[in-house]
């Protein structure tokens, strides 16, 4: 570099999010981005940059299920909420996902889901005890890779390229979720299961999660949203907090996504939508219950989801909670 060449341009770091507390102390901080829409879908607050592409995770399962719809799949009630789970591995999960892959002659050996561990601890658990080791089938995502495997059976589609982004179902993927958004796929990556992922902002994926529960009734969209609204627990598991917020709240669609995505419609299409920077989990409950409460949203699973506490010698010494 020249001494006429002026410095690259540092982006600002996102803002805090969250602070750690312990002991009174505050010994760390959970940087992000996130945005709030209103009911007509203007953007009401946000913080950080909600429209920098970011990829969804598993926030973008409702989308890759109405895929699966509009390629002719038949699925409704428990089977179209699996398909859009990231479920906890517990048993009448496991016991489905083998019944819609037998359903369509089909087995667990056709998964390409990377082999893990129930993804809910207390089943996880007890998985083990059982003297059970890693399966596909028991991989959180296994749910959504069966119906994908089912709707390439139906239409003469391979299976085993079925995670290839080329493959005729991925493509209709990407057009799905940009129609949902409302903005192009920015990247293409790979998930942690190994399906393609796409890319949208924030702004996108509230807008997204908006259009599903406001979609037209029997629209592949509105199928997807009321099968996850009716059937909670098959989404997450009887232990997670998407269950809690979709049953407690009547109406509302909720899905997270790894590296500490959310993304929540109410009923009415107020949405928010939001990414810890950091990737960290424990602050995704603070975060979330706080941008609920930005929205309006009164009811006692708000305390409930947003209750962080650290503990210290078994004891709680301090919590995780949002600063804004």
């Amino acid at each position: 570099m020249t001494s006429t060449d002026a410095p690259a341009a540092i982006a600002p770091a996102p803002p805090v999010l969250a602070e750690v507390v312990r002991s009174g102390f505050t010994e760390g901080h959970h940087r992000g981005s996130l945005v709030l829409l209103a009911a007509d879908g203007s953007v009401e607050r946000t913080l950080g940059d909600p429209d920098a592409p970011v990829f969804p995770r598993s926030s973008n399962k409702p989308m890759q299920a109405a895929a699966i719809l509009r390629a002719g799949l038949e699925l409704s009630g428990e089977r179209l909420a699996l398909a859009a789970a990231s479920h906890s591995g517990e048993p009448f999960h496991l016991e489905l996902v083998a019944k819609m892959l037998a359903e369509h002659g089909l087995s667990a050996a056709d998964l390409r889901t990377p082999p893990d561990l129930p993804l809910d601890p207390v089943a996880g658990e007890a998985y083990l005890a059982a003297g059970n080791v890693r399966e596909r089938i028991t991989m959180n995502c296994s749910g959504k890779h069966a119906a994908m495997l089912a709707v390439c059976v139906r239409n003469g589609w391979d299976t085993a390229s079925y995670l290839d982004p080329a493959h005729p179902l991925q493509l209709l993927v990407g057009q799905v979720v940009a129609e949902a958004a409302g903005e192009p796929v920015a990247a293409v990556g790979t998930d942690g299961c190994g399906a393609p992922l796409m890319a949208i902002g924030l702004t996108g994926l509230a807008r997204a999660f908006r259009s599903f529960v406001l979609a037209e009734p029997g629209s592949a969209e509105r199928r997807v949203a009321d099968a996850m609204r009716a059937h909670p627990e098959y989404v997450a598991g009887t232990r997670r907090p998407d269950t809690w917020l979709m049953t407690e709240v009547p109406g509302t669609l909720s899905k997270m996504g790894a590296e500490a995505v959310q993304a929540v419609a109410l009923a009415d299409g107020r949405a928010l939508a939001f990414k810890i920077d950091d990737g960290s989990v424990r602050a995704l409950g603070p975060v979330l219950a706080r941008a609920l409460e930005l929205l309006g949203v009164d009811a006692p699973v708000v305390s409930r989801i947003g209750r962080a506490p650290l503990l210290g010698g078994a004891v709680e010494v301090g919590e995780i909670r949002a600063t804004f």
